[in-house]
């Protein structure tokens, strides 16, 4: 069930709250201990939250489509009902107590259940670690395979039907690669565009907190409810926020989609399905009425050496009194990850972000022709978890980070399967303007009503749930 679609039961006097939220923990008591999406479940406090949101409705109060709908929350934001960890022992368990971050703020005064906190890799960064004491992500179409990072619990838990929505984080990629691998939709904005207030910080520069859902339209109610200057976070940016909700129409007639071949769709380690895949969905846009032209970004690979500086050396500066004092508490690939930042120079620092200026510059002169960008999010479906490695995520291209580095909105969704045993979602990733989401989510939700990707459900989340 969409969001959308809960919305429009609840306020039809089929289906409560109350209903709902207990439906999706019966699902997470029974697919968690498999599918390693929550780290922390709350069902007390959950529970009271839909009773009051029912109450509302009775009352004749309705905040808005987000009201009454359970979340699941990426365990990196502070939340008062529940600890934060950021799936490490290093945090301080005290860290966040007491206080809700400013997008959980906007999530319960829109009359929002939190369902509990989900897994990511450790501090946002690095990989699993099964020798570490937290569940271990599954990807709910082929367990062996990767849930992708770092949003990985979210990821899991709106494609698995856990959650009806979710919030990720994202500083290279961190919420459109769990939405690709796992086969669901997720918006990163702006930069600047949502508070990260009561989030621990990966890439100060880079980070941004982002809705993940099972459509564009979904992730479109989140954002309204989530955007907004907030003087707690010095990044965020005091410009309007439309109704991204309101040019949903189906129409992208006329719009202007670029696609960029040069690193992107001709890079030789390209799988062959996910470029089918992606040329497919482009030719649905195309067929639409969109204005279709091959294009290349400039400065991509560059760009995306640069995210990686910045990133590292960011995340060095936060970690580095506990890695000096805590070095074996981290994950492996976590600390060698955080440690690579050491490797950087303060000029190596300061020319990555000299680039970014004249890159962010370039981007702009290019989307004078362009409304839209349209490429891969991931460069194949999901991969063996066995087969990766820190190495090959460092040396590989991103095709995701370049827009961290730009601060450009970038939203990942699902364009087909792989032709495996166990089908693997493939997923397209469409870019804009800056402070234009709303145009992105024009393209994504109206390639979504002529589709029904987004709509699967993953093999391991198919099974009956019976009441616990």
């Amino acid at each position: 069930m969409t969001i959308q679609d809960a919305a429009a039961a609840i306020r039809a006097g089929k289906l409560t709250s109350v209903e709902l939220t207990k439906s999706l923990l019966d699902r997470i008591a029974a697919l968690n201990p498999t599918l390693g999406s929550f780290i922390t479940v709350t069902p007390e406090s959950a529970l009271a939250e839909a009773e009051a949101a029912d109450a509302m409705f009775a009352k004749g109060v309705d905040h808005g489509p987000l009201q009454g709908i359970p979340f699941a929350v990426k365990d990196i934001i502070a939340t008062k009902t529940a600890p934060t960890t950021a799936n490490s022992l290093v945090l301080d368990p005290a860290w966040g107590d007491g206080y809700d971050a400013a997008v959980i703020e906007k999530l319960r005064d829109a009359g929002s259940v939190v369902l509990g906190k989900t897994v990511l890799n450790e501090f946002a960064t690095g990989m699993p670690d099964p020798e570490k004491p937290f569940p271990m992500p599954q990807n709910p179409w082929d367990l062996p395979r990767s849930a992708s990072g770092s949003s990985s619990g979210t990821g899991i838990a709106v494609a698995s039907g856990l959650a009806l929505g979710g919030l990720g984080t994202d500083t290279g990629g961190s919420t459109r690669g769990p939405s690709s691998f796992n086969g669901s939709t997720g918006m990163k904005q702006t930069y600047g565009r949502v508070s990260k207030f009561g989030c621990v910080p990966l890439g100060y520069s880079l980070d941004s907190i982002n809705p993940m859902a099972r459509s564009a339209y979904d992730c479109a109610m989140i954002l309204n409810v989530l955007a907004g200057y907030d003087p707690r976070d010095p990044t965020t940016v005091d410009v309007p926020v439309p109704d991204y909700t309101a040019g949903l129409n189906g129409s992208v007639k006329g719009l202007r989609i670029g696609v960029p071949i040069p690193y992107f769709l001709d890079y030789e380690g390209l799988d062959a399905e996910t470029r089918a895949g992606v040329l497919r969905a482009i030719d649905v846009l195309k067929g639409m009425g969109a204005i279709v032209t091959e294009m290349e970004v400039p400065y991509a690979a560059e760009a995306k050496t640069a995210n990686g500086i910045i990133l590292s050396g960011e995340a060095f500066a936060y970690h580095r009194p506990d890695l000096g004092s805590r070095y074996a508490d981290y994950g492996k690939n976590t600390s060698e990850s955080i440690a690579r930042g050491s490797l950087y120079s303060a000029s190596d620092y300061v020319q990555a972000q000299r680039f970014r200026s004249f890159f962010r510059e370039a981007m702009a002169k290019v989307f004078e022709s362009y409304d839209v960008l349209a490429m891969p999010t991931s460069p194949g479906p999901a991969t063996l978890r066995a087969e990766m490695s820190p190495e090959k995520q460092a040396m590989g291209p991103s095709f995701t980070g370049v827009w961290n580095l730009a601060g450009l909105p970038a939203m990942a969704l699902p364009v087909g399967f792989s032709s495996a045993e166990k089908p693997l979602p493939l997923s397209i990733q469409l870019v804009g303007k800056a402070f234009d989401e709303a145009t992105v989510f024009q393209v994504g939700d109206a390639y979504q009503r002529v589709t029904d990707f987004h709509l699967r459900v993953p093999t391991y989340a198919k099974a009956p749930v019976s009441a616990a």
